[in-house]
């Protein structure tokens, strides 16, 4: 009787299973779409070896492969772009011949890792074979964490220069006001610049140093003796702002003259300023707000277009009185002055006993944060996470929540038309051969844009029958290949059904994340074996939509895919050019350029 009982209950289980999968699938296809444009990114924090490496002194191969868990994990997530910390306190993770190894990396400063190995090129290497953009992260202005010198590296500034810091507690901190300083600041920065191939330079919120009971930044020597040219700065905040000004714009004008694609972006404190002590600052009671504690203006940095984006760190709840998530949001929306904004969101909050802010404690909380922000229409245009660890950790199971819903599908990193609106050329040599159920689609690299760029990877989009083909819904984006320079790239599909038409389309994007126009192909399917050759750059091989337009109603039929006309013409291995040009179509419109 048991046995006999079971079995309907399995069925029934198993019917309401792939109803609920149809279900599911309707939903999501009938659903808006997620952002296309997107940057999804975390931070590795190397100081005090809070993410990366596990412990001081290992050798390259164990830091390696800690790193690439890492980044596997971020890519498991649906992130895009990773910011590791290279020079945490005038040290660095990478070879330098301007400042000393760093001693969270080989356990004491000055000390090469074994073999005398370099990581910072393959630091760079893995992330871009994942997909990611690598921003190197600086901490522009402190020295070390402790003061005792005589464990100082024989490159650390201090053992020439003694003159540039200044003691802060238990820190020593370079002192902004002096012009050497930061010429030697920009000259470390720019040397990597110059050396590696970076995609971003990144500063995080230590300017001058957040102000501590007791202490003093002793810098009223140099304020009475600056230069003539800075006298009209007669209060000391104004001078120190004008110190971290002149910093930043400096550095910009660098980084632009040295390589036009490298991107820099400043992670300040949340808050610039309170409305109760500026009309222009947010309706917060933030105790050290960047401008007037750390001497940091953004929203000044932001207006004069020295920095590309900016990523506010707001780690507090949608709950937290004092400074609530959604104000902070709202202010950076309408102060970001066309730059990108990416907002810092604190995963390792959920990991912490939050007694201050005990919402961190529901995990519907960071979903309900990235969905604020896209709430906001692109003007909020990415997450960057603190810290990797955390993410890693999963905790209270959100970082489920992001790889199977909200990051589910792929996002490109939103394009900075201010560095570079030039897309690259489209593809060559598009064809398709199928076998079965498998089909394998290949191309060539296009010619080199305008501007010299070519391309650094690929999107290829998959359209079924009854789908609407539109370059701006993601759940159509089969895969995103990595370009090799000089080389063909190969993709295998073996998730297409048996005896059912596609659509395939490819572009070609640059480092910048310019897009060009689409390249096509279609196949019906139906012949045991088919091969396919694209159509004409540009061209699209399916008939344009009667709208131009997404339907407005779920219940709107797409419009189907054409089949192929007869097996003479797929036999031809090539599909019919257009007997004279052609207007643009729908996706040549939608992605322009090309």
């Amino acid at each position: 009787m048991a046995v006999v009982l079971r079995r309907p209950f399995f069925l029934l289980l198993l019917l309401a299973g792939l109803f609920g999968q149809r279900a599911r699938a309707q939903a999501d296809s009938v659903a808006a779409p997620p952002p296309k444009r997107e940057l999804r990114g975390f931070w590795i924090a190397s100081v005090e070896n809070i993410d990366w490496p596990n412990q001081r002194g290992e050798a390259p191969v164990q830091y390696r492969a800690e790193y690439r868990r890492l980044l596997d994990a971020g890519q498991r997530a649906g992130l895009n772009a990773v910011f590791v910390q290279i020079r945490p306190a005038s040290d660095a993770l990478y070879k330098s011949s301007l400042e000393p190894w760093s001693k969270w990396l080989t356990g004491q400063q000055g000390r090469a890792p074994d073999g005398d190995a370099d990581p910072l090129p393959y630091l760079i290497s893995e992330a871009h074979r994942r997909g990611m953009e690598f921003h190197a992260w600086f901490n522009p202005y402190r020295a070390s964490l402790d003061t005792v010198t005589r464990r100082f590296g024989a490159l650390h500034p201090y053992r020439t220069h003694p003159e540039w810091f200044v003691r802060y507690g238990s820190s020593y901190l370079y002192n902004p006001g002096l012009p050497a300083v930061r010429a030697h600041i920009t000259r470390v920065i720019m040397d990597v610049v110059r050396r590696y191939d970076i995609d971003a330079v990144h500063f995080d919120d230590y300017f001058y140093p957040y102000q501590e009971p007791g202490l003093t930044f002793h810098d009223e020597q140099t304020f009475a003796q600056r230069p003539a040219e800075e006298q009209a700065f007669d209060q000391l905040g104004d001078w120190r702002r004008n110190n971290v000004n002149v910093l930043i714009r400096d550095l910009h004008d660098s980084i632009r003259t040295a390589k036009r694609w490298v991107k820099f972006g400043i992670s300040p404190f949340g808050v610039w300023m309170n409305k109760s002590a500026d009309p222009n600052g947010s309706d917060t009671r933030a105790g050290q707000p960047s401008y007037a504690a750390l001497y940091a203006d953004t929203r000044l940095w932001l207006q004069k277009g020295w920095i590309d984006y900016v990523v506010p760190q707001l780690y507090w709840s949608t709950g937290f009185r004092l400074v609530p998530y959604a104000t902070m949001l709202d202010w950076w929306t309408r102060n970001r002055y066309g730059r990108h904004l990416y907002i810092g969101q604190g995963t390792y909050r959920m990991l912490e006993s939050t007694r201050s802010d005990t919402t961190w404690r529901n995990p519907r909380e960071l979903p309900r944060q990235v969905r604020l922000n896209r709430s906001y229409g692109g003007a909020a245009s990415g997450s960057v996470f603190f810290s990797a660890k955390s993410l890693r950790d999963n905790p209270l199971h959100t970082t489920d929540s992001l790889r199977l819903n909200l990051f589910r599908y792929p996002a490109l990193v939103p394009a900075m038309p201010w560095l570079d609106a030039v897309p690259p050329r489209p593809v060559a040599g598009f064809a398709l051969t199928r076998a079965g159920r498998v089909a394998t689609l290949s191309w060539q690299p296009g010619p080199a844009a305008a501007d010299g760029d070519v391309a650094a990877y690929y999107v290829l989009y998959r359209f079924g029958p009854g789908e609407y083909p539109s370059p701006d819904d993601p759940r159509h984006i089969l895969a995103l290949p990595r370009a090799t320079p000089g080389h063909g790239t190969t993709f295998i599909d073996t998730t297409a059904a048996p005896g059912q038409s596609y659509a395939y389309y490819l572009t070609a994007v640059d480092r910048l994340h310019n897009e060009s126009r689409p390249v096509s192909l279609r196949t019906n399917g139906q012949l045991p074996t088919e091969i396919v050759m694209a159509s004409m750059p540009g061209v699209a091989a399916l008939p344009p939509p009667a709208p131009a337009r997404p339907p407005e109603a779920p219940n709107l039929k797409f419009p189907a895919l054409r089949p192929l006309g007869t097996d003479a013409e797929a036999a031809s291995n090539k599909l019919r050019a257009p007997a004279k040009p052609q207007r643009r179509g729908f996706f040549a419109r939608l992605f322009g350029g090309g």
